[in-house]
């Protein structure tokens, strides 16, 4: 696993942590809620496109 998946996955943890704290919250902000999933939906389009990418590559022998 590259650092640049590892850290995309170490966000895409965060953002779900946040999200799932917002959702518990007394007021939650449904802005926020959105930006949230956006944020972490983008997060995980770089990742599937990173792993398609990483699968296209021929291993060295």
């Amino acid at each position: 696993m590259s650092e640049r998946t590892f850290r995309l996955m170490q966000y895409h943890q965060k953002l779900d942590e946040e999200l799932r704290a917002e959702m518990r919250s007394n007021w939650p902000s449904f802005a926020r809620i959105q930006r949230l999933k956006r944020m972490k939906l983008a997060v995980k389009d770089k990742l599937q496109a990173l792993v398609a990418k990483g699968r296209k590559t021929p291993k060295p022998a």
